[in-house]
Parts: C-alpha cells; structure tokens; sequence
C-alpha cells in the first residue's frame, strides 16, 4: 500500500487480529472453516442487546454455527421492526432452529435511558417501547425503592415482554402448530459475574387473549 492507502491504526488491529485468530483456529482444528463454508444449521436464535461487552457466543459458550444472531438496542421485539421479523422468520421457517432466546443485561443503556426523563434524540421513539413496559408494570415498578434493584427488576421485566411480543407475532404463533414446535426463553446476563440468569418466561396466559391475538 502507498500512503494514499495506508490504513488507520485502527483497522489495523482488526485485520492482525483477524489472522492471528485464523492461525489459531487452524491450529486448533484445521477443517475448522470448511466446515464452517459449508452451511449452517443452527438450534438457536439469539436475540440480544447491541452492547459491546456481550459477545453472544461466547457467554453462552457456543461454537460459530450453533447460533443465529440479532442484536439491536436493549434487545427489544417490535412488532414493527422488519429487520428484527425478517430474523425471525428465516430462523424459524428456513433454518428450523429448535430455541428462541432474548437476552437482556443488567446495566443495560438503553433501559436506563427509559427510565430518566430526558431526550436522547431519535432513539426517544426506540424507548418508548421500554417505557411502556415500567406502565404495563408501574406498580411493581414503583414500589422498589432501591434505585438499583428497580433498575435491575426492569431490564427483567423487559425481557419478559419481549418474549411475549414474541409469543404474539404471526411467525411464532404458525410456528407453534408444527409437531416440533420452538421453544421461547428469556435470560439475563450479568456483565459483573458473568453468569446467565433464566427468568422461566411462561407464555401459556397469552392463550386467554386468542380472541385479540389469535390468528388461523
């Protein structure tokens, strides 16, 4: 490269550390990237935060290929979210995948920024959707006095809905008529212990609601 091309500092340590992880892998297995080209199959789709500190393979100590990923602020389903539903429906309709995950984490960003009161800019509309979980749950909400441990129930009870609005949508509802249906689970990650928590995120109660959501 001549000066002209010369690359940021960087970009640099991108693309050393891309070889230095190839050569690793290759010396820990050398077929590692062949079979890797050769398709994907994976059990899990993974619907996560955008957060840098939360590598999803890696918290849940998953090889490449075992699990399909989409990561946006505070790891939220919208029902109006066409990236978020075209994930979804290649995860469930093409690749079959056996489990649908939402993660969240304490000390989310995005969570914290719903509960103040202050304007943020265009992601204020992204948040309104955090928001209207503290309403579907503001006495709960506000009878937590620590600010922390509200702060933590909520990025809990954020993860709860979203797999709701999961349970809502017309790709899960077709996909749960199939003989082998997918699984729905909500977690939460603790970026100081590093552990995976299992909030048992049951979706049965929205049956009573057929007569709104139910679609044939």
């Amino acid at each position: 490269m001549d000066n002209m091309e010369k690359r940021h500092p960087d970009m640099e340590l991108i693309f050393e550390g891309n070889k230095q992880w190839v050569e690793r892998k290759r010396l820990e297995d050398p077929e590692f990237f062949e079979r890797r080209a050769k398709g994907q199959s994976p059990k899990y789709l993974y619907i996560g935060c955008s957060d840098s500190r939360i590598p999803a393979n890696e918290i849940s100590g998953r090889e490449p290929g075992e699990m399909f990923v989409h990561r946006n602020i505070a790891n939220m389903v919208v029902h109006t979210d066409v990236n978020l539903l075209s994930v979804l429906q290649y995860a469930i309709e093409v690749l079959k995948v056996k489990h649908v995950i939402v993660v969240g984490h304490y000390g989310c960003g995005g969570v914290a920024a719903a509960m103040s009161d202050k304007q943020f800019g265009l992601i204020d509309n992204w948040l309104t959707n955090i928001k209207d979980v503290i309403r579907l749950h503001e006495e709960e909400f506000h009878s937590i006095e620590d600010e922390e441990a509200r702060f933590r129930r909520l990025v809990e009870l954020n993860v709860v809905e979203q797999v709701i609005n999961l349970s809502k949508t017309s790709i899960i509802q077709n996909a749960l008529r199939r003989e082998d249906p997918p699984q729905l689970h909500g977690l939460v990650y603790d970026l100081r212990e590093g552990i995976l928590k299992d909030l048992n995120v049951q979706t049965d109660h929205i049956k009573q609601y057929d007569r709104i959501y139910g679609m044939q």
